[in-house]
């Protein structure tokens, strides 16, 4: 199998659709993100790498607090809307509907249509080059009841979708599931 050298590029899959808020002169503010997961677990922390210019990331400096939510397969327009105007130029909470809320942290705003939020303290501002990478330790988790199964999250009611680069330049659903996790590699085992 041959392999194409492409240089430095940041080509992971999947990027998450998120939309990550923060109060600006005390009012909410929504921005989309791609590039942001997981930083750690003890304290659960994550990490979101935003342009320097970005108006969201003025907001999240004032306050050094942030939320992040996801959104679900339903909110895809509002989504891509939070990624491509700036909220110094309007109101995108009240162009998109959103309804605002707040729970421990005041300056972190929450989106109730989204079956997940995360309040986050900032922890960190790295600056990286291009971007900041905002790390921010999850104060409280926030999950709509109709996403629950049993009492857990159920990702199949989440909805979330995922956004892939050029040449598409698309959102995407979840797949199909491929097999049980902690289960399938155990087929390699037998052959130890």
């Amino acid at each position: 199998m041959g392999k194409m050298l492409m240089g430095p590029q940041t080509l992971i899959y999947p990027m998450p659709a998120l939309l990550v808020g923060a109060k600006i002169d005390d009012k909410p503010n929504f921005m989309a993100v791609a590039w942001g997961g997981i930083a750690n677990g003890e304290p659960p922390m994550i990490s979101v790498a935003i342009r320097h210019q970005r108006y969201t990331l003025k907001g999240i400096k004032q306050n050094m607090a942030f939320s992040v939510n996801i959104p679900s397969t339903d909110m895809i327009r509002e989504t891509d809307y939070c990624g491509i105007i700036s909220g110094a130029k309007v109101n995108k909470a009240e162009v998109c509907q959103f309804k605002v809320f707040y729970g421990g942290l005041d300056n972190a705003p929450l989106i109730e249509q989204c079956p997940v939020n995360l309040e986050c303290k900032v922890v960190h501002i790295l600056d990286l080059g291009s971007h900041s990478l905002v790390i921010g330790r999850i104060e409280e988790t926030h999950v709509s009841d109709s996403c629950l199964t049993d009492g857990k999250p159920d990702v199949n009611k989440i909805k979330p979708f995922i956004y892939t680069t050029s040449p598409a330049s698309q959102y995407q659903a979840l797949g199909k599931v491929l097999a049980k996790a902690f289960s399938i590699g155990k087929e390699l085992k037998a052959k130890q």
